[in-house]
């Protein structure tokens, strides 16, 4: 019978409470701390630790009693411990049953929920919380006796009516800890398959996973990210990690897919599917230790073999570490030449496994290879715990994924900052030959030649340091679109709604507009006959002013692209090459880093001019600019996927491009059924600008840019006061 991770009892062996001062409460935010302690086990990250048992907590009887009445004292007369005696029970009016749709949450988790409900009911009946938990809901300021209502869909009660006011206004009232749009934590999702299915014929699968997450309110999945390819294995473990924000009161719904790639092509309908896994993220934070196997299914009558998902909290360290490692003397492997050698480094989890957290390159046909300095951050490492175990493998690579171990050794974060000296230079030892070999002393060194501590900088410090973000919109004007005066039309102009265009427009727009000071925006067309002459043009001024194009804000641009409407015939083609030209002139004469350039093109149909975009947008790669490309309409946008260079950079002549620099989405993918077109507009809002932050950095970092100091805050001038004698 298959294990329930909802009902499953904590190890007190592998989950121990450890000791806490008096009276300290955790806060609901998961993963919080009480401020009182501070206390975090060494290397702790995962998610299934428990809270502070209640005072009267014990076996039998009164455990049962306490699902069912938590807040008061146990029945019979039941003892506490006299370790936490001490803490005052909930007061009665704090102490109701607790609602069944909470007692199916995970127990690590549920063990949390009384400050909640207690919140709850101290906000239902307006009386002020019990001074022990105000540490607690400090965080949800309620430092005063304010109402605090719970979630109706969490507790499945109904909302209660509202008397006068305005009905849809939220109010200090309507704040809520369980339900607010603040994550709890972020997690780190790591997988590994075992035993896939074998789709090659002369040798093994290459595997990657895909993770699509479910929208909550519709059952529509949609792909969160990918993995790396890893070549002929059926037992990958993917180094790239699943980043995603837990909300304990959310349920998310996620999938896994696993293909077998077997070309270049971004398309996974072009590769072998391998199967695939459903869970909740729950499902996952409440295993047993926060790992969560499950077998693989979709392929019936086979076995598609079993997927691990490892989910770790995130710490907030932002140092990176820069490292170098050379090796001497390794064991021979190959028989007709020498090892093929690299590094696997996996850092250490709670309950003894390892989880990969990076892998160097092959050096080919050596003994004593020198492996390439390499950049990885210490969250990534050792998630800032720099006594946590990191373990080294080295191997011989084979072509067939067959990699021959040749030895390991373990370190610590701690002992690796020591720099280049005796105290890293490691014995490689293969346990099996030590065991085999009585006069065994290793299979090698390895030696650390360098590390450098650099401290990321992060989008808000430039943005901090005064750095402008300069929005320039792009629109299709061509006549694919249909005429803008029938109702099928995508610039039909619709008195009561958005048109496609105005939607993607104002979303990402508005997003925007905030990081620009001047609130001035270029708003540039294409594809359309201009008045008088009737010529065509791909890089028109909406406002009719090519000299001075800028537009004031959001509200500016939309009414210019309404007069332009009337005013312009929609012809063709649909070229993108002179709008990325317009908005590269201007990002090549600003490369310090004051200014970085957003430009967002808003079109229909199939690109004409793809050999000259491939080749402005390789130009581009360069410059501070990146590019947001947004399809409307039921067309075919293959060749967009082409320009998104997530998967295969692009190319043109034989030359990459020297950063990823163009995010592309399909409006369709984001139009709520329910018609709910605000939500439309911040999904699409945060899918298409989710990206910026990075291809904003990345720029920065290869031209080597620091953020500029902030500026000292604001203090108001002080007015001596003088008085006559």
């Amino acid at each position: 019978m298959p294990r329930n991770p909802l009902s499953e009892q904590m190890s007190p062996s592998t989950q121990p409470n450890p000791p806490r001062a008096p009276l300290e409460v955790k806060s609901v935010k998961l993963g919080a701390v009480s401020p009182q302690t501070g206390h975090r086990a060494a290397g702790s990250g995962r998610l299934s630790r428990p809270c502070p048992r209640a005072p009267w907590r014990r076996d039998g009887a009164a455990t049962r009693w306490r699902s069912r009445h938590l807040g008061a004292e146990p029945p019979h007369g039941g003892a506490t411990t006299s370790r936490r005696s001490h803490r005052p029970p909930l007061p009665a009016a704090t102490s109701p049953r607790l609602p069944p749709k909470l007692l199916l949450a995970p127990r690590p988790l549920r063990r949390r929920l009384p400050l909640a409900v207690a919140a709850w009911r101290c906000g239902e009946g307006r009386l002020a919380p019990p001074p022990y938990l105000l540490p607690s809901l400090s965080t949800l300021s309620l430092l005063h006796p304010l109402p605090l209502r719970a979630a109706p869909s969490m507790f499945g009660l109904e909302k209660p009516a509202r008397s006068g006011g305005f009905p849809n206004m939220a109010s200090v009232g309507d704040f809520n800890a369980l339900s607010s749009s603040i994550p709890a934590t972020k997690v780190e999702l790591s997988v590994s398959c075992r035993n896939l299915l074998d789709r090659d014929t002369f040798s093994k699968s290459d595997p990657i996973c895909v993770l699509y997450t479910q929208a909550i309110g519709n059952k529509e999945w949609r792909e969160f990210g990918r993995t790396e390819v890893i070549d002929n294995t059926l037992n990958p473990d993917f180094v790239r990690k699943f980043i995603m924000d837990y909300f304990f009161e959310e349920r998310e719904n996620l999938r896994f897919d696993f293909y077998d790639v077997d070309s270049k092509s971004p398309n996974l309908s072009k590769h072998d599917f391998l199967g695939q896994m459903f869970c909740t993220l729950g499902e996952i934070v409440g295993s047993q230790g926060s790992r969560l196997e499950k077998p693989i299914v979709g392929i019936p009558g086979k076995k598609c073999g079993t997927v691990i998902v490892t989910a770790e909290e995130l710490g907030c360290c932002r140092d990176s570490v820069l490292m170098q490692f050379c090796a001497n003397k390794l064991d021979k492997k190959d028989f007709f030449g020498k090892s093929d050698p690299f590094l696997v480094f996996h850092r250490s989890n709670e309950d003894g496994s390892f989880t990969i957290c990076h892998k160097t390159e092959v050096v080919k046909n050596t003994l004593n290879p020198v492996w390439q300095a390499f950049k990885i951050s210490v969250r990534a490492l050792c998630n800032g715990d720099y006594d946590r175990t990191i373990k080294v493998e080295v191997y011989d690579w084979d072509r067939d994924g067959s990699h021959d171990f040749i030895g390991e050794f373990t370190t610590s974060y701690r002992e690796l900052s020591r720099g280049q000296s005796q105290f890293n230079v490691y014995e490689v030892i293969n346990p099996k030959k030590k065991g085999k070999k009585k006069k065994y002393i290793n299979s090698g060194t390895v030696t650390l030649l360098s590390f450098l501590i650099e401290t990321e900088v992060s989008f808000l410090d430039y943005i901090k340091g005064g750095t402008q973000i300069n929005f320039t919109v792009a629109i299709d004007f061509t006549a694919s679109n249909g005429n803008p005066s029938q109702p099928t039309s995508l610039h039909y102009m619709n008195p009561y709604q958005l048109n496609a265009y105005g939607m993607a427009l104002k979303a990402v727009g508005e997003i925007i507009q905030d990081y620009d000071s001047d609130k001035m925006f270029p708003a540039l067309g294409f594809g359309a006959r201009l008045p008088p002459d009737g010529r065509v043009s791909h890089e028109f001024a909406l406002n009719g002013n090519p000299q001075n194009p800028y537009c004031h804000g959001i509200d500016g641009v939309m009414e210019a692209y309404y007069r332009s409407l009337k005013s312009v015939q929609l012809y063709g083609p649909t070229n993108f090459a002179p709008v990325i030209n317009h908005v590269a002139r201007y990002a090549s004469s600003v490369k310090d880093g004051s200014q970085y350039f957003v430009l967002l093109i808003i079109t229909d149909g199939v690109i004409s001019d793809m050999a000259q975009t491939k080749e402005s947008i390789v130009n581009a790669s360069k410059l501070p600019m990146s590019i947001i490309i947004v399809g409307v309409g039921p067309a075919e946008f293959d060749a967009m996927e082409e320009l998104d260079g997530d998967v295969v950079r692009i190319s043109s002549r034989g030359k990459f491009a020297e950063r990823d620099i163009v995010q592309f989405v399909p409006f369709r993918d984001y139009i709520d059924r329910s018609g709910n077109h605000v939500l439309s507009m911040a999904r699409l809002a945060k899918d298409v600008l989710a990206e910026i932050p990075d291809q904003f950095l990345s720029y920065m970092r290869v031209r080597g840019i620091k953020p500029s100091p902030a500026p000292p805050p604001y203090t108001p001038p002080i007015h001596v006061l003088q008085t006559q004698i």
